[in-house]
């Protein structure tokens, strides 16, 4: 077969619908900025207390403790992009947050792999990134590329493998979730540099892209925001992720757990725009739930979908674009609840228009890979793709023509017109699959059949001799410093 990437296909939903009325968002919105102005966030940088500082901040760099007032948060938030574009290796693949569609992507950042061949559980390699990031770059329903899991064989300078593993096996935008310090932010510009070409390419077509999250409930990573400021300077879009949790790092009321999850995205999204007005970021609101009788964190309980509806419409409130939690299920083997979940959180998150959405090809809380798990995911996503992209009621819809040609009693195999149209229905390749014996086909068996055929026969462009090589400097230089 040919190596190239099939092309892509976003959900473009042909209707809407809102979780939230105007002034349920205005009481959200009002609860952030008191939460902002009266508690604060706690933040142990002393860069970004003197950003805060600068720009009319209350900070106390002895307890590290940073209030903002009402209006200091929405002018910066006056600077934040709603549309940007996430360019991808080949212009045909960027992604372009227009607020008409919806990109989804894989997951990460994994612990564990389901070794496709033996089905034993084992840690988790650099060769499992750079095989998932095959598959996703063949499936038209993986828009960008995170490092599904760890790159655990390199662990000194494990988020710079991963990304050499992405940027080596798929032509997509590639997102890191991992990249957490300074030093590792600039080493990760480098080589979304060399991906581009030069520092103007980069800024204005940007490869990469990161989420930092934020520490539940009201505090920032000191490293991870520090890498925020790396990467935004140089142009990439960077986005912040609340996974506070319903009954322990936030309240046990859905409301509070949102407010308290929205406060710390939007603290840290000022920063960005207090340094660097106008640069791109993205606001990612994945809460759980804790389970009462374990205390583990749910991310698909019965209420937790509601709660990603409800960030996506506080993105959109806020001016930015959204990453919103799709298909992170809590199942612990592919099958009925992992499709049950993903299933219809993907609907509700298209519906209220989320601009991307992560969680492709992870079970268990996002922490282990089985690979078939991104097919049955993908079979799931064009579900939801056709589903919400309106109805036909065309003349040639209705058929009105045919219909009376046949008449009643008749047979439509013969016309013509059932030949043209039945080419244009589209059907799961992973469901109803005939068995040799008789019968039909264990889904989850014909998606590893699936995975094994995309490894075998597709092969992405691979970047060029010259840009391998100055990865491979790169990475030498990144593990002398910091290994």
């Amino acid at each position: 077969m040919s190596s190239e990437t099939p092309q892509l296909e976003p959900i473009v939903p042909s209707y809407h619908v809102h979780v939230l009325q105007p002034e349920q968002l205005a009481e959200l919105r009002q609860a952030t900025l008191e939460i902002l102005e009266e508690v604060g966030i706690h933040c142990p940088s002393p860069k970004a207390q003197q950003i805060y500082a600068d720009h009319g901040a209350v900070v106390d760099a002895e307890a590290q403790w940073v209030r903002l007032p009402p209006d200091v948060v929405l002018e910066a938030m006056g600077h934040a992009p709603r549309y940007y574009t996430m360019a991808a290796r080949l212009p045909a693949y960027d992604l372009h947050l227009d607020g008409t569609a919806t990109y989804c992507a894989t997951d990460g950042c994994g612990v564990e792999t389901v070794d496709l061949e033996t089905g034993r559980r084992r840690t988790s390699e650099k060769d499992d990134v750079a095989k998932m990031a095959r598959v996703a770059d063949y499936l038209s329903s993986v828009g960008f590329y995170w490092p599904i899991v760890s790159a655990q064989d390199h662990p000194a300078i494990a988020p710079l493998h991963e990304l050499d593993a992405s940027f080596n096996n798929t032509v997509k935008h590639v997102q890191t979730e991992t990249v957490m310090d300074d030093r590792m932010a600039h080493y990760a510009v480098e080589m979304a540099q060399v991906v581009a070409g030069d520092s103007h390419t980069l800024r204005n077509r940007p490869p990469l892209s990161s989420l930092i999250c934020t520490i539940a409930p009201l505090a920032q990573d000191k490293g991870g925001m520090e890498a925020a400021l790396v990467l935004a300077e140089a142009g990439l879009p960077v986005g912040f992720m609340s996974m506070a949790n319903t009954g322990s790092t936030a309240p046990a009321t859905l409301a509070g757990t949102i407010a308290v999850a929205d406060a710390e995205i939007v603290a840290a999204m000022v920063l960005i725009q207090m340094a660097y007005p106008g640069a791109p970021t993205y606001h990612s609101l994945m809460p759980g739930i804790m389970h009462p009788r374990t205390g583990g964190y749910l991310g698909t309980a019965w209420e937790g979908e509601l709660l990603y509806a409800v960030g996506v419409e506080l993105a959109h409130m806020w001016g930015v674009p959204t990453l919103a939690g799709i298909f992170g299920t809590d199942a612990r083997v592919p099958g009925w609840q992992q499709a049950a979940e993903s299933g219809s959180c993907l609907l509700l998150m298209a519906l209220c228009g989320a601009d991307t959405g992560s969680g492709m090809g992870l079970l268990e809380g996002c922490t282990v890979l089985h690979p078939e798990a991104i097919l049955l995911d993908t079979d799931i996503y064009h579900r939801v793709r056709l589903d919400v992209a309106g109805f036909d009621t065309s003349p040639a819809a209705l058929a009105l023509d045919v219909i009376k040609k046949v008449g009643p009693r008749g047979h439509f195999l013969r016309e013509r017109h059932t030949r043209t149209h039945l080419r244009r229905r589209q059907y799961s390749d992973l469901t109803g699959q005939p068995a040799p014996e008789g019968g039909y086909r264990d889904p989850i068996e014909v998606a590893r059949e699936r995975v094994r055929w995309i490894l075998d026969n597709h092969h992405p462009e691979p970047l060029e001799p010259a840009q391998r090589a100055e990865f491979g400097r790169i990475l030498q230089a990144a593990e002398h410093e910091l290994g």
